[in-house]
């Protein structure tokens, strides 16, 4: 498995991802995760749709809650065609308690908890811990990355500004 170190930090630690690293230009990884109801589901279930992928290492964590709450508010200013899928590893039960308690309606909630494919894939596991790095991709309708955005300190949240404008330019 592929090693990238000296990438990202949590609390000024230096952590170690597995997987290759996802760049623009490449076409996205498919990769199959947990809804709340523990169906399985494929990233192409969401294909002729532009897909906001954000990672979060946990949910139940203060940074990775205000950072969903805030895909949840921005995805009214996507356009109809944008789905903003954040996943983890935490359990389906957990991300379904979790958006009930915080009233997520937009944002799709999936669980990467058994393999682990969508964290290999896109190069966000971190070895050891088996969290998924802060990152944001942005996947077009045509199913090709066209923004990334590797937060470098896992208790900072992304440049939500940033992913706004990646996806009005291709929405």
């Amino acid at each position: 498995m592929n090693e990238r170190s000296g990438l990202v930090t949590i609390h000024g630690n230096p952590l170690t991802l597995l997987g290759k690293e996802v760049a623009v230009g490449d076409r996205a990884p498919e990769f199959t995760a947990l809804n709340n109801d523990l169906d399985p589901v494929k990233l192409s279930a969401f294909k002729g749709k532009t897909c906001v992928l954000a990672s979060v290492p946990s949910l139940d964590t203060p940074v990775c809650s205000v950072e969903t709450r805030k895909f949840n508010e921005m995805v009214t200013q996507m356009g109809q065609d944008v789905v903003v899928l954040t996943l983890s590893m935490d359990l389906p039960f957990a991300q379904k308690r979790w958006c009930g308690a915080n009233g997520i309606e937009r944002v799709i909630t999936l669980s990467d908890h058994r393999e682990g494919e969508f964290g290999t894939a896109y190069g966000v596991l971190i070895k050891g811990l088996r969290l998924l790095a802060r990152a944001v991709f942005v996947i077009d309708r045509g199913g090709a990355v066209r923004y990334t955005q590797l937060v470098g300190e896992a208790t900072h949240e992304p440049d939500y500004e940033a992913v706004l404008q990646a996806v009005k330019a291709v929405a």
